[in-house]
């Protein structure tokens, strides 16, 4: 586990960017998981800045790490913020855009996007081996969008799964942990004092970290790099 911690929520969006930059550079086509939230969202505006980086997304295949079941069009879209904060400001050829289909039967999308993942993403022992995840953490402890209540759901079989927001009741389509964990590089933007407790937990094995699910995330690469702002690391 890498740890890289920056005073601000600004500073950690600028250097992952410069990470992404570099990372990216020497590839040729990479197939990319994407988060939602508020921390992806300055990261995505960091990397629309194309005259300061010059990334190649022509050979970039963005797919989803979750999305609320909700059109395309909704404010809550994953993909519509990625939209408004990235994707509208790069070059990047539409076949290369692999969303969710939000609007869709939740049961009927799983499968569908699970079979888009396995198609289109080169393949160890049958699962998906992205190139890169990228992953927020909630202040329960969740990531992509599978919550403590469902932590089940990291174990399943399947590519992807519908998960049921424990709140709200609102379902979302998830990829499991079999394909976080399968993936060459998984990265957690992770910020806000809210989530220090989970944050502590998680790194140092505390407490019940066992029953969060993104304590579970440990890549069989062993290439696991958490980028933090200073809020979010202040007990660590």
């Amino acid at each position: 586990m890498d740890l890289r911690i920056y005073t601000t929520k600004e500073e950690v969006a600028r250097n992952f960017a410069e990470y992404f930059d570099n990372w990216i550079s020497d590839k040729e086509e990479t197939h990319i998981a994407l988060s939602g939230g508020s921390t992806p969202k300055i990261v995505f505006d960091e990397l629309s800045n194309t005259k300061k980086y010059s990334i190649n997304w022509s050979k970039v295949h963005l797919y989803w790490g979750d999305e609320r079941c909700v059109p395309p069009t909704n404010e809550q879209s994953n993909y519509k913020m990625t939209l408004e904060h990235l994707l509208e400001n790069i070059d990047i050829p539409s076949k290369n855009i692999h969303r969710i289909l939000g609007e869709n039967d939740p049961n009927k999308e799983a499968v569908r996007y699970g079979g888009e993942l396995l198609e289109n993403i080169p393949l160890a022992k049958n699962v998906p081996v992205l190139d890169m995840t990228i992953l927020g953490m909630g202040e329960d402890g969740h990531t992509a969008s599978i919550f403590p209540h469902e932590i089940d759901l990291w174990h399943s079989k399947n590519t992807c799964e519908v998960a049921t927001h424990p709140d709200s009741g609102q379902k979302r389509i998830t990829i499991t942990g079999k394909v976080i964990n399968h993936s060459k590089e998984v990265i957690f933007l992770v910020t806000g004092e809210g989530k220090k407790e989970k944050v502590a937990d998680i790194v140092h094995k505390n407490g019940e970290h066992e029953k969060y699910p993104a304590s579970l995330v440990a890549p069989v690469s062993g290439n696991l790099i958490w980028f933090l702002d200073a809020d979010a690391a202040s007990i660590l």
